[in-house]
């Protein structure tokens, strides 16, 4: 990495730590004064997650392209997207009003920054016991649902590299079979340009692709599994030709 990289990675982490800082506290400042809970998440989760993608493009060049925006429904359903970076955490959010994320409890202790997300319905998860998150993932999951939020889920578990892909668990579509709502499948390339490792971050175009809504055929186990299955097969194929 040259020197004038180090510096603009530098200058990119720093102005999106204090902008994160910033925008949290004109969050729990103002959210109270905002009206309903979506127009609160738009201001306050939906914008600053714009400046992040806008931050990221002005300052290391990450641009990028998207396929598929006619396959966005119109009603809130699970969004089932692969996981290479945090990249895709702040782009799927400015496509998504309200969001509802999966967190790590833990995040809510970080002054501020944890006290802002709270206040804005994520799923927060005890990931020390996998089995009681997959029960909080499908509890609030559903609450979420029925409050009018999407739901964020990356069924791979953890971040992957580019080009390769992680088993998806069942989580997301056991939420949308549950409800009778659809998963929206979505794949992309950002792990090229945001690795997964170290904090260096390369210049070029992240191609986003969305998949057609898919909703499970019957009901029970087999009708979950078959769901999760065709959103993974849609997935991988879509990755092969990023």
């Amino acid at each position: 990495m040259t020197a004038v990289q180090c510096i603009k990675m530098v200058l990119f982490y720093l102005v999106l730590s204090l902008s994160s800082l910033v925008w949290s506290l004109v969050g729990l400042v103002c959210t109270p004064f905002l009206g309903n809970f979506e127009r609160r998440w738009h201001f306050v989760i939906q914008n600053w997650c714009r400046f992040a993608v806008f931050w990221a493009k002005y300052c290391v060049g990450l641009r990028y392209e998207i396929e598929g925006l006619e396959n966005l429904p119109k009603q809130p359903c699970v969004v089932l997207a692969q996981h290479q970076s945090t990249w895709e955490t702040f782009f799927l959010t400015t496509l998504f009003c309200p969001l509802a994320h999966v967190v790590k409890r833990e995040l809510f202790k970080v002054p501020v920054f944890g006290w802002a997300i709270a206040s804005f319905r994520p799923i927060a998860i005890d990931r020390s016991n996998p089995r009681e998150a997959l029960k909080q993932v499908a509890k609030m999951g559903k609450k979420r649902l029925q409050q009018g939020c999407w739901v964020l889920i990356f069924p791979e578990g953890t971040r992957m590299p580019p080009g390769q892909m992680g088993k998806f668990t069942r989580s997301g579509a056991a939420l949308a079979a549950g409800g009778g709502q659809a998963v929206l499948p979505i794949a992309h390339n950002a792990g090229k340009f945001w690795p997964k490792e170290g904090w260096a971050k390369y210049p070029g175009t992240i191609r986003v692709r969305i998949g057609p809504p898919m909703y499970a055929e019957g009901e029970g186990p087999r009708a979950i599994a078959g769901l999760s299955a065709r959103a993974e097969a849609w997935v991988q194929q879509a990755q092969q030709g990023l």
